[in-house]
Order: structure tokens, then C-alpha cells, then sequence
């Protein structure tokens, strides 16, 4: 391989020391000419540029090495998803074909590089999810969940060096995809190692400060937790040698993230987390039957809570019912040395393995993926799929209402355990146990009480579902679901009922026409339907049937919007018919007011009505249904945006050039005197450029008033000289922009 120029003297002895690594670690599985093939096809895409540096120079070989050795020695993968990894990019680029592959190794290889194909505007770019090819991933995930574990391994290499992207934009959108796609995606896969460093290097990327400020209090707090968890471990490792247990026993801090989240959850100071660590107990042995594991696990719990005082509240059981996503482990929380907690998980040398491994392991052990529960989970990204009318953004957020962290576990009355995500209600049960159950739901019996059917469920009801034949899914229940499978089919029984009665009221409205001998024309009607303010021809005719709009009033409308066409048609237009001034509120620029996405013109957005962005503000823009929406960078809904929706965020910037007016909602706070309004309407009046739209005044019962100044203005420039005179009014006590 001529390496020469292709790397620097560095990197090629990386690569050398990588190669043998990833080698060792796939050795016993790969067959006898694997490793000279492998060889000579990455020469070949070598020689033709194909592994060449990105942006950020990054070398695409070490890049792909990197990767095989997270998803082999850390995931488990081994020699097909391997080699297709390796290899993806020269069948890309064209170097070779899914063909030469097949006929070089086999069928299975060349199937997951043409899986991975299919993701390829995600696999292949710095950061990933737009809802273009969403689908895709979904596709490729339900066909073969081990194309989605390589995606997982590449994004986890791309967080670890993070820090080298040349562009801050690139690194905020990665940091936002990986902990609200890939870290809860990895958590579902059972990769628990991998969805805890992606959520810390999220955290790091988008609030640096806070991730210092908790790795400096754990850095200061390290020596005397050393010594704590040593005080503890002790007497604990005694006791169990004296049982005739072989086992290794350590502490684990926990996660940056999770300590940020339980300081942000808590509402408390670093001090005042009292279980900044787990200690965990593997035992390390060899079991004839899953049932002794489970007893010999049973017994250290037991020795441990004789032991040390427990907390019964903090209990957890994943032993007799695993995770859906197979996780086995008995966690309990005792009061250690100087009466402080800490928690204890119990598992063996099996259930170990899994909990770092995850799906691999499971594999390694099982034999077969349905003991994880994934085959549930794959059905329900099969079912969002099927749902062909999907919007993009709905399916979304369908698949990461599966992507759950904590789950609960409830009960039929027949006592058959159905694993639910927590805060999942009596509806999301029903669904659960089937469509038809759920859709004819009017309320439960829960523990033989009588609840609704929003009831949030806990841990361990016995359920029993109340039906009614007469009952139909309301829009109103998708407020309060919790699954997919509920949320989508509540959507389609909706659709279903809607379509029907659409198509009842459109057979009502022909024969209306019909009756009084009018022939309808199809564009005007279509006119009238948008005029009236309907975004679908559904829409428009289910308001008909449920008697929102009268049949008759809809046919003298539309005799009226065919005389105003016809007399429009007949009369010569004046100059001034050319001239439109578009509604402020609901701005959609035609011209290159924007600048989106680096150096996107010309495209079509609008301002959006929760922080109404003018020209020279900071802004960004949002991908939503109705299109591009552009915010304000001080939104108010900006950090939920960012945390649950970072990959429908693009950038936006002013071109330089304004548009129209925008319209600004001024708060004004001043002493309750008709003057101090007249004085403030008159510098509105003077200032050039400025125009009072709208005004509303309040009394206050303590001598002030409450203003509501609609106006006008140019751009931020003139409307942050206009608040300072306002500010400067004789009376004016206070004055903000309304967000």
C-alpha cells in the first residue's frame, strides 16, 4: 500500500498498530483469504483516492479503522458487518461493485454494504437526521439492526474527536443528534457503555462550562471516594470470599451526564448528591441453569442487605424481569460507613457482558434476538412504517417514543406481564393488548379501581380495560399516549373516520349543485376552499359534515367567488392591482432577505410568531410541517428545540438587504397618567421609519399601567433607538420586548 503521501508519518504508525488490533480481535472469525482480499481492495481505494481527508482532516481510512474497532471490540460485531464497513466507501465511490464483493466474500457481506447504501446521505456526512431520509434509516434498521450498530460505532468515533470539527455549527448538530437519537438508540440496543459516553461528549460539546464545573467537583472528590468506596468494598469482599463465591467486585461513578441531569432534576448543588457512584458485583462463574444464576444473585443480595441497612424504596428487580432491552441486574441502595448511600448491582459474568455489549452478547448467549424483546420494538418501527401517510417528522417522533429509558411493567387480569414505557396510561395498555381494545376504551379497572383511561400506570397494576362498541378514537387522546402504537393507531382510526365522512359530505355538496342545476368548477371550488382557510380538501369536507359549514352557504359562496372571478376577468387592472403588501405576521419571502443553511437563497420561510424575529436580530431557522420557521437565537423555545429537535436546526443569517416592516410587540410599564401615553405615542410618531399599528392600555390598582405597543419598525437598529426613547419618557418605569 503506497502510504507515503497518504499519511503522515503519525498517522501510518496508527494505522499499522490499529490494523493489527482490529486483526486480533476478528482473527478466529474471518476465513482463510479474508485478510488478503480486505487488503488489496483498500490498496486499490487507496491508490484512487477514495479514504481521502474531509473537511475537518479527518483521513477517511483511519476514520473506517476507528469505527471497525468500536463496533468489533466494543459493540461485538464481527467479520461480515466488519468487512462491509471497511469496504462501504469504495463501492460508494464506484471503486468496486456490490457485485465484486459478492463474488469476493459473500452474499451477506455484499447485503449489509447495500443496506448501508441506503443510509448513505446519513452514514456519510458529519451529522445525520433530516426527515428526507429518515425513512431509509428506519428501513435499514428493520431489515438489519446491525447496520444501525455500525452507525452507532461511527457516531460514537465522530463524538471523540469532536473537538478537531472546524466548524462549531457541525459539532453543536452532532452533540444534539447523538443524545436525542443515537445515545437512547444505543440505551435500546443495550449498549450501555456506548449511550453513556455519547450523552457525556453531548454534554461537553453543548454546555462546556457545566460538563468542567462537575468533572473538577469529581476530580476534587476523587481521592476521598476512593477511599469511601475501599471502606465499603472490604468487609463486603470478606464476606463473600467466606461464602465461597468467586466474583470481582469495583466501584463505578456515575455519568456526568446523568449527575447534570439529577442536578437539574433536583434542583440541588453538586454537594447534595448523596449516590454519586455504584458499587457492582459480578459473579464470576459458570451456572448449569438460569435459575441458579438467578438464586446465587439472590444470595449476595442477600448477604449484602444483612450487612448494610437497605433502602426497600430504591429495590430494583431486573433479575425476575428483565429489561425489554435485555438487561439483567438487582440493584438496591444500603446505607454504607457514616450513614451515606450507595447503591449496589448485582449481576453475573453473563449478565455483565450483555449490559456492555448489548444486542452482541445476546446473540453470543441466546442464539436468538426475541429474549430482548427487540422483536417488539422491530414490529413497532414496521407498523410506523406501514403508515404510508406518515409525515416525516410524526414518524420521528413515533420511533423515539420507543427509544424509552425506564419502563414499568403491568399486568391483564389473566396475570400476562406487558413491559410499558413509564408515564404509559390505561389507553396505551389497551392498545397494547390490542388495536381493537384500544380504540373501543372507555376506562379500566386498575388494582379493582375504577380509573380513566389517562390514568398514568405504576409499577406492578393488574389492569382491566372497560370497552364500549359505540367508543372511537378522539383527537384529544393523543395528548396523553405514550407509545407509538397507540399514537398511530389513534391517527389512523381518525384518518379513517375522517375519510368517510369526507367522502359522505362530498356526495352531499354534488347533489346540492346537482339539484340547482350548477356545474361546479373544480380550480374555482379549490379557491374557495383555500380562501375559506381549509389546508386540505379533507378538511374542507369534514366541517361540512359535521355541520360547521352549511351546504347551502357553501354553494352562494362559491356562486359568489365565480362572479367576483368572472368580473375580474372583464375589468382592465390598474397599476396599483400589482402591488401587494404581505400580512407581517405570516412573512413569506420570495426574496433573499435570508441566507439559510450557509449559502441557501431564494427559499421560502417564515417568521415565527413565538419571538417574531425582525432584520438584524440573531436568528436561526427550524424545519417544521409548515416549512422553514425562522427564531430568534434568544427564542424562548429555543432550548427545547435544540434538546429534543437539534436535527431539524439550520443555520440562518441576514443577507444584508431588509424587507417589508416587521411588526414588534413593545411591554411599557409607566405611571397611570393619559400624558405619559400621549408623550409615548408621539416619539412613536416622530421616529422615522416607525409606525403605531396597534395600542392597548391597563389600569393597575397601584397607579400604574400595563401597555401593549404594536409598531412597526424597520430592523433591530431602529427599533432599539426607538426603545430607549420610550425608555427615556418622563413616567416610563419599564419597557421589554414581548418574546
Amino acid at each position: 500500500m503506497d502510504t507515503e503521501t497518504f499519511f503522515t508519518l503519525g498517522e501510518k504508525q496508527l494505522f499499522a498498530s490499529k490494523y493489527r488490533q482490529l486483526l486480533n480481535s476478528l482473527y478466529s472469525f474471518l476465513e482463510n483469504e479474508d485478510i488478503h482480499k480486505l487488503r488489496e481492495l483498500m490498496q486499490r481505494a487507496v491508490s484512487m483516492n477514495c479514504y481521502g481527508r474531509d473537511k475537518n482532516g479527518i483521513n477517511g481510512l483511519l476514520r473506517n479503522m476507528d469505527t471497525a474497532l468500536i463496533a468489533s471490540c466494543e459493540i461485538g460485531l464481527k467479520r461480515s458487518p466488519i468487512i462491509s464497513l471497511l469496504l462501504y466507501r469504495p463501492v460508494l465511490k464506484q471503486i468496486v461493485t456490490i457485485e465484486e464483493i459478492e463474488k469476493l466474500f459473500d452474499t451477506d457481506v455484499a447485503l449489509i454494504i447495500s443496506r448501508l447504501l441506503k443510509t448513505s446521505d446519513l452514514y456519510a456526512r458529519n451529522t445525520a437526521v433530516d426527515s428526507e431520509n429518515f425513512h431509509h434509516l428506519l428501513f435499514t434498521f428493520a431489515e438489519d439492526v446491525r447496520v444501525i450498530l455500525l452507525m452507532i460505532a461511527d457516531r460514537l468515533y465522530m463524538m471523540r474527536v469532536g473537538k478537531n470539527l472546524v466548524n462549531e455549527g457541525d459539532r453543536l448538530r452532532l452533540a444534539h443528534e447523538s443524545s436525542y437519537l443515537y445515545a437512547p438508540l444505543a440505551h435500546r440496543l443495550g449498549l450501555y457503555a456506548i449511550k453513556g459516553e455519547l450523552e457525556d461528549l453531548s454534554l461537553k460539546y453543548t454546555d462546556p462550562d457545566q460538563f468542567a464545573m462537575i468533572k473538577e467537583k469529581l476530580s476534587e472528590t476523587k481521592r476521598s471516594r476512593d477511599a469511601y468506596i475501599a471502606e465499603f468494598i472490604a468487609p463486603v469482599k470478606k464476606k463473600l470470599e467466606d461464602e465461597g463465591f468467586t466474583f470481582d467486585i469495583k466501584g463505578r461513578t456515575k455519568s456526568i451526564h446523568s449527575i447534570n441531569s439529577k442536578l437539574k432534576k433536583q434542583e440541588i448543588e453538586f454537594e447534595g448528591i448523596y449516590d454519586l457512584f455504584a458499587i457492582r458485583i459480578i459473579l464470576d462463574k459458570s451456572f448449569d441453569s438460569i435459575e441458579k444464576e438467578r438464586s446465587e444473585c439472590w444470595r449476595v443480595f442477600s448477604i449484602i442487605t444483612n450487612m448494610y441497612q437497605p433502602n426497600p424504596k430504591r429495590m430494583k428487580d431486573w433479575i425476575s424481569i428483565p429489561k425489554s432491552n435485555g438487561y439483567e441486574s438487582l440493584h438496591t441502595t444500603v446505607m454504607g460507613p457514616k450513614e451515606r448511600w450507595v447503591e449496589v448491582q448485582i449481576r453475573t459474568r453473563r449478565m455483565d457482558e450483555i449490559a456492555e455489549l448489548g444486542l452482541a452478547a445476546h446473540w453470543k448467549y441466546k442464539g436468538v434476538k426475541e429474549e430482548m424483546g427487540l422483536d417488539a420494538f422491530m414490529a413497532n418501527v414496521r407498523q410506523a412504517l406501514e403508515s404510508t401517510d406518515n409525515d416525516p417528522y410524526d414518524l420521528m417522533k413515533n420511533f423515539s417514543m420507543d427509544l424509552y429509558k425506564d419502563e414499568i411493567y403491568v399486568f391483564t387480569p389473566k396475570g400476562t406481564l406487558l413491559k410499558l414505557p413509564k408515564g404509559a396510561t390505561v389507553l396505551d395498555f389497551a392498545f397494547a393488548v390490542h388495536t381493537e381494545v384500544g380504540c373501543k376504551c372507555v376506562s379500566a379497572k386498575v388494582n379493582g379501581k375504577n380509573v380513566p383511561i389517562r390514568y398514568t400506570l405504576n409499577n406492578g397494576d393488574t389492569v382491566n380495560v372497560q370497552t364500549l362498541p359505540t367508543q372511537s378514537p378522539k383527537e384529544g387522546w393523543l395528548a396523553f399516549v405514550a407509545t407509538s402504537k397507540a399514537r398511530i393507531k389513534i391517527k389512523q382510526a381518525i384518518r379513517e373516520e375522517e375519510a368517510k365522512s369526507a367522502e359522505y359530505a362530498k356526495e352531499l355538496l354534488q347533489r346540492r349543485f346537482k339539484n340547482r342545476k350548477i356545474e361546479p368548477d373544480e380550480a374555482t371550488l379549490m379557491r374557495l376552499i383555500k380562501k375559506k382557510g381549509y389546508k386540505t380538501v379533507t378538511n374542507f369536507y369534514v366541517a361540512i359534515s359535521d355541520e360547521k359549514l352549511d351546504v347551502n352557504q357553501v354553494i352562494e359562496d362559491y356562486l359568489e367567488q365565480e362572479k367576483k372571478e368572472k368580473a375580474e376577468e372583464d375589468t382592465p387592472l390598474s397599476a396599483e392591482k400589482f402591488v401587494t403588501v404581505p400580512e407581517a405576521e405570516e412573512m413569506a419571502s420570495q426574496e433573499d432577505v435570508l441566507v439559510i443553511d450557509k449559502n441557501l437563497t431564494g427559499i421560502e420561510y417564515k417568521l415565527a410568531k413565538c419571538c417574531n424575529p425582525i432584520f438584524g436580530d440573531d436568528i436561526f431557522g427550524f424545519v417544521s410541517t409548515q416549512g422553514i420557521k425562522i427564531h430568534r437565537k434568544n427564542c424562548p423555545n429555543e432550548p427545547e428545540m435544540r434538546a429534543r429537535f437539534g436535527y431539524r436546526i439550520v443555520e440562518a443569517r441576514w443577507s444584508g438587504k431588509g424587507a417589508n416592516d416587521y411588526v414588534v410587540t413593545l411591554l411599557v410599564t409607566g405611571r397611570d397618567d393619559i400624558g405619559i401615553v400621549t408623550n409615548i405615542t408621539s416619539v412613536i410618531g416622530k421616529e422615522k421609519g416607525v409606525a403605531l399599528r396597534s395600542l392597548n392600555i391597563n389600569s393597575t390598582k397601584d397607579g400604574f399601567f400595563n401597555g401593549v405597543f404594536g409598531v412597526l419598525v424597520k430592523d433591530s437598529k431602529s427599533l432599539a433607538q426607538l426603545i430607549g426613547k420610550i425608555k427615556n419618557t418622563k413616567g416610563v418605569k419599564s419597557i421589554t420586548r414581548q418574546e
